[in-house]
């Protein structure tokens, strides 16, 4: 057979049957094609050798699983459930496991165990601000003012005294607060006053644990020297001091019982978690809560005359008067605090305009690390509010 057909015949794998039908010179083929069914000799011995080698690995791997690996998992997680810990004399806080940051940031105290509540409360002691109409062309033209600066986010409320109109914009979402946390705390400490748990008389040593950097000029005073809580209280409004701040939120009883009172104040965003300086801002509040402490501070079934006209003495006096004060004009008058950290600039208070026009202000501004660029909107908001509100 030529090897062009015998390569297309092994290709094809078919069998050709050649048969004779007796005639020598004419003879027919008659070809029958079927499938050649080509059989591979195996190699047994090779197959035997590569069955050892697998049962060899595979007895191995279980080897070292069941010596290592299963034992481990038994003692450090199968055991534990029957037989927690071989030392029985050591005993578990699952409280502290459970919430761990309750020693510190907590509110409530129930059966020995601090917890954080929230501010459902039945009857607030605070009385919440009656809004009546929304100054919809403010919040346009500060929405306005807003575009202008894409780089800041602000969140901004304000309420006319006299008729009871307010504009809001973002007014409840939570901020940090800087310093403007402050404000609850001097809030706090003269409701303490008021039920005789101390006086603005009683004093107070600087020591080390008090000591701490930022605002302020405390942080340079001699060590052990004392201050009266009048003093203290001046310093943490006017200076915006952070070692007076955490002196006066020690006295009180720490973050625990200053959160506790806010939240029967009825506020429910407004926290204090960090002493001061709180550079990462932790505290955080919303510019309605802060809009509400300062209306309660004029309200006399929540503080005494004695203690508004000390609290106002001191908002009367703060050194920063370069945001909203900045946008205000001469003969108008503006009690407040102010909060400044790189991510977050604020104020709030209560202007008091020449012509008996009186409003509360809060303005908040999240902006690029320490951007000017947040002071420059918030003293355009101001003139902008002021014109609003009192021409």
């Amino acid at each position: 057979m030529p090897e062009l057909a015998r390569r297309q015949y092994d290709r094809q794998k078919y069998r050709i049957n050649h048969y004779d039908t007796g005639t020598v010179n004419t003879g027919t083929v008659n070809i029958v094609r079927e499938p050649v069914h080509i059989r591979r000799r195996i190699d047994t011995k090779k197959v035997r050798r590569n069955y050892l080698i697998h049962r060899v690995v595979s007895v191995a791997a279980v080897s070292v699983l069941g010596l290592t690996i299963l034992p481990y998992g038994f003692n450090k997680v199968t055991g534990m459930m029957f037989n927690p810990t071989p030392y029985k004399e050591v005993k578990a806080d699952y409280h502290k496991l459970l919430f761990p940051t309750s020693d510190y940031l907590s509110n409530h105290w129930f059966l020995g165990q601090r917890s954080l509540e929230s501010a459902e409360v039945k009857k607030t002691e605070m009385t919440p601000i009656v809004e009546k109409t929304e100054l919809t062309g403010l919040e346009n033209q500060l929405n306005n003012l807003a575009s202008m600066y894409p780089s800041i986010h602000p969140s901004i409320y304000v309420w006319d005294y006299e008729t009871g109109n307010y504009a809001d914009i973002n007014a409840d979402e939570i901020f940090p607060t800087a310093s403007i946390i402050k404000l609850p705390v001097l809030v706090e400490l003269f409701r303490s006053i008021e039920k005789n748990q101390l006086t603005i008389y009683d004093e107070m040593p600087l020591t080390e644990y008090y000591r701490t950097e930022g605002s302020g000029s405390l942080q340079f005073k001699a060590a052990n020297s004392k201050y009266s809580i009048d003093t203290l209280a001046r310093m943490m409004i006017t200076e915006s001091d952070n070692s007076a701040t955490n002196m006066l939120m020690a006295r009180l009883g720490s973050m625990t019982d200053i959160n506790s009172a806010i939240r029967e104040w009825g506020l429910k965003h407004t926290y204090v978690q960090t002493w001061l300086p709180d550079l990462s801002g932790t505290n955080h509040s919303t510019a309605r809560d802060m809009a509400e402490i300062l209306y309660n501070i004029d309200n006399p079934e929540f503080l005494s005359t004695s203690s508004r006209e000390k609290i106002f003495d001191y908002m009367g006096h703060v050194h920063n008067n370069r945001l909203i004060a900045a946008g205000l004009p001469a003969g108008a008058t503006f009690l407040h605090k102010t909060g400044d950290i790189g991510k977050m600039l604020g104020d709030a208070g209560i202007v008091y305009a020449p012509n008996g026009k009186k409003y509360i202000v809060v303005i908040f501004a999240h902006r690029p690390h320490n951007s000017p660029l947040g002071k420059e909107f918030i003293v355009k908001a101001s003139e902008i509010i002021y014109r609003n509100m009192v021409y």
